[in-house]
């Protein structure tokens, strides 16, 4: 335990281990979202179809949506209870996050995307998680699922090392500590203890998070039952925004956490700047173009692999995929070297 932290106490029924009758914690699921009419139903109702013998809730906080999101929550308060819907006028994940955390009740918080469809048994099982390690935050399998073939494509490039590196929450691994996982259910007094998710992170708010929990002498604790959905984004354009935003905001977070480095989080940029030696030196010595090429072989190789293994010849599409992710992770990353870590929250 960090010495400037105090300790993390448990909630619900963890000091229950072993005894017989369990008393199921009031959980309280918190959304953020903007502009997702259709999405959003599918995500709310597979947490209101959830099989948990407490008492569960869920707080939505809509970023000032204006195609209509706001209209399909309202329409679903009025038909549920356990409905409601807070306003996010900062527009971003983490705020959004916040004001719902604000608004609830329970003694666990249970994160769900817009894009994301929780199985029947996930809250039930992440609280048996909760009570029978002491974790302070469990999460599992971000399981990316795609139906059109670009889809496809990228829903595998991340799902497999040679897309994410050994971050475990995206395809597999055995149960136990952490670095981050994928969403995430915590006790309600982590955010009393260390504070909310820093709404300065627009992207990586949540490894960020883990962090502090980890940093504090808590547990991060990842378990492969809990797997869920997520629809990927649909063109390589959007991944490519989405991946320059997650290296952008990783070197960010980075430099509020220097320890928090991972060698995975330096493959990317060490990559781009590889590639961009190497056309340099091409200038002087056409050999050096064997760098790029050999790049682009290996993704070839491992599209054509995966297109045949899984009998999907959309899976040929992995090869730009992967390549859109390494470069746009890297090149955002490198895009703030010259952050300065004053100009973060502490």
């Amino acid at each position: 335990m960090n010495g400037n932290a105090p300790p993390i106490q448990p909630v619900g029924n963890t000091g229950r281990r072993g005894s017989g009758a369990r008393a199921w914690p009031h959980v309280s699921v918190v959304i953020p979202v903007r502009n997702e009419s259709e999405a959003i139903l599918r995500a709310v109702e597979s947490v209101l179809n959830q099989d948990y013998p407490g008492f569960l809730d869920v707080i939505i906080a809509d970023g000032v949506s204006t195609d209509g999101t706001r209209t399909a929550l309202d329409q679903l308060v009025g038909q549920d209870d356990r409905v409601s819907v807070v306003t996010n006028v900062a527009k971003t994940t983490p705020a959004g996050l916040n004001a719902a955390i604000a608004e609830a009740q329970g003694e666990v918080i249970v994160r769900c995307d817009a894009h994301s469809v929780l199985p029947p048994a996930y809250v039930r099982t992440a609280v048996e998680i909760l009570d029978t390690t002491g974790a302070d935050n469990v999460g599992g399998i971000q399981a990316a699922v795609g139906i059109a073939p670009v889809e496809r494509a990228i829903a595998t490039a991340m799902s497999i090392p040679l897309g994410v590196g050994n971050a475990r929450f995206h395809y597999h691994g055995e149960p136990g500590p952490a670095d981050t996982v994928y969403l995430g259910v915590f006790r309600r007094q982590v955010f009393e203890t260390l504070g909310l998710f820093d709404e300065l992170l627009i992207r990586n708010q949540d490894f960020e998070m883990n962090y502090r929990i980890r940093k504090a002498g808590g547990l991060v604790y990842f378990d492969p039952r809990l797997r869920v959905e997520y629809r990927p984004r649909s063109s390589l354009a959007g991944l490519w925004k989405q991946y320059w935003q997650y290296g952008r905001w990783k070197r960010i977070v980075l430099a509020k956490h220097p320890r928090s480095l991972r060698p995975r989080q330096l493959a990317p940029p060490l990559a781009v700047l590889g590639l961009i030696g190497s056309f340099i030196a091409a200038s002087q010595n056409a050999l050096w173009l064997g760098v790029p090429g050999l790049y682009a072989v290996g993704l070839v190789t491992a599209a054509v692999w995966m297109a045949i293994r899984r009998r999907d010849a959309a899976l040929l599409l992995l090869a730009p995929a992967l390549a859109v992710m390494h470069i746009a992770w890297g090149l955002g990353f490198l895009s703030v070297l010259a952050w300065r870590p004053t100009r973060i929250v502490q």
